[in-house]
């Protein structure tokens, strides 16, 4: 895997975008100031950032209810996302949509989904039509430990494999479905070996490792572009927050998040640790990176409070398709 330095470095400060934007719309929803419930990617942003930085904006993606990581790698703007949080009519959805349904075609991001499972048929039947259409485009679709146990995950593995469609499987295995832990909902320990039943490769990476995701991912995507088919990665990831910003948590120890959220394990001061040892960048470098996505983050915040709420007379505006 080669990879140049400006490239690890874009890496690192999408890894850090999603970080500040997650960090910030926390604390809004904890202030009273965000509608809905909201849930957090905080601690997995290696993941849609390894995947992500992959593919190009021909190439689609679903995403799930936790979903704002997938959106900001893919290319999703902030002040757009916070725009869509706060109910707005410049959100990505006109306000309509929230946390949980973000989408932008443009960039590829067919849209999130706040039914557990439900983007994986979505994922394969784009890409039937990529394959269908004689693209070399993929698709790919995140999902969690707990949605490799629906029906659907099992529909759309079944269907891939049989057509060799183009479509990257990505599950982010934080170990917990909502409140149930792996061990007590599964009877395996690596979600990928549900792969050989399907006749696909499978394949357990470190989730927290940016450069581990990213290899397990090109080479996936590399062979859903060339007609090898389906891929399915497990990431092996954390969440550092709740199942949802205010989730008392009691189905974990204090002592488990603390170990998870140490900078060995944690992705983002772990890749900085790489970079800087690597001599990539220094640490004004990355501190000014930081700044930099600081600032924007105020900005967007700025923006989605100051824009206007929808008009009521444009309520089903946008939910139908006219043909």
């Amino acid at each position: 895997m080669k990879l140049s330095n400006e490239k690890m470095l874009e890496m690192y400060e999408t890894m850090y975008r999603i970080r500040a934007f997650e960090s910030k719309g926390k604390e809004l929803f904890l202030e009273g100031k965000l509608p809905g419930f909201i849930h957090i990617y905080l601690g997995e942003e290696a993941v849609a950032t390894g995947v992500c930085a992959t593919l190009n904006n021909n190439d689609q993606i679903t995403s799930t209810h936790r979903g704002h990581g997938h959106c900001i790698a893919k290319g999703g703007r902030t002040d757009l996302m916070f725009a869509e949080l706060y109910g707005k009519e410049t959100g990505y959805c006109k306000g309509k949509g929230g946390s949980m349904h973000i989408a932008d075609p443009a960039l590829g991001i067919l849209g999130a989904n706040g039914i557990v499972g439900a983007g994986m048929p979505i994922a394969t039947g784009a890409a039937f039509a990529l394959k269908y259409n004689k693209t070399d485009n993929v698709a790919v679709t995140f999902f969690g430990d707990g949605a490799s146990n629906r029906g659907t995950f099992h529909e759309a593995l079944n269907m891939a494999s049989t057509w060799k469609l183009p479509v990257v499987f990505v599950c982010e295995n934080n170990g917990y479905g909502l409140t149930t832990a792996q061990a007590r909902h599964q009877n395996i320990k690596d979600i990928s070996v549900r792969a050989a039943a399907y006749g696909i490769e499978g394949v357990t990476v470190d989730g927290n490792d940016v450069l581990a995701v990213y290899e397990a991912a090109e080479k996936a995507v590399t062979n859903a572009r060339k007609g090898g088919g389906p891929t399915l990665i497990e990431c092996k990831t954390y969440r550092h927050s709740g199942h949802y910003v205010g989730d008392p948590e009691k189905y974990r120890s204090k002592e488990e998040v603390e170990a998870w959220m140490s900078d060995d394990k944690d992705p983002i001061p772990r890749f900085a640790a790489y970079l800087l040892e690597k001599k990539i960048a220094t640490k004004e470098a990355i501190k000014a990176i930081r700044s930099k996505v600081d600032e924007e983050i105020v900005a967007a915040v700025e923006f989605a409070v100051n824009s206007p709420d929808p008009d009521p007379a444009n309520l089903l505006k946008g939910t139908l398709v006219e043909i």
